[in-house]
């Protein structure tokens, strides 16, 4: 028998290499790909591979909390928006923290600064092992850190 998670309509969750303990995340059934909140994107090279620096604001509405983070260009893309525009964003590879569950997602980089949200989770980070109920929230409570700490 499958074993599913089950997720609210927006969940918290940690990208630890990117040095982010705690992002609320809504989650997105409709976007392909998952979409981080970028302000800034440098990119620049390191031997024969493309590399991103980017700035996040990861807490909504408190543009003093930044984090600077840096990753590896997995693929560039053209990514259609839900208003129709289309742009071409870095896309990198980094592990999400939901609940119990520890995977590699594939994240694309926006400015995501007049949405509610820091980032959307798509449907290729939420796959047959996951049920969405959008009546529900938080059903994978907060990420604890090392410390034992909330």
């Amino acid at each position: 028998m499958n074993s599913f998670h089950l997720l609210g309509w927006r969940e918290w969750i940690s990208l630890p290499e990117l040095g982010i303990d705690e992002l609320k995340c809504k989650v997105d059934t409709g976007a392909k790909t998952s979409a981080l909140h970028a302000f800034y994107v440098d990119s620049f090279m390191v031997d024969d591979q493309k590399m991103i620096r980017f700035g996040i604001h990861p807490v909504q509405g408190n543009p003093t909390i930044i984090k600077h983070c840096e990753a590896k260009v997995i693929d560039e893309r053209v990514v259609t928006s839900s208003d129709g525009n289309k742009t071409l964003r870095y896309v990198i590879e980094t592990t999400m923290i939901l609940g119990n569950i520890n995977k590699k997602i594939e994240v694309t980089l926006t400015n995501r600064d007049n949405m509610r949200f820091r980032m959307l989770l798509g449907r290729r980070a939420i796959d047959k092992n996951f049920i969405v109920n959008p009546s529900l929230s938080y059903q994978n409570g907060k990420i604890v850190n090392i410390q034992g700490q909330v």
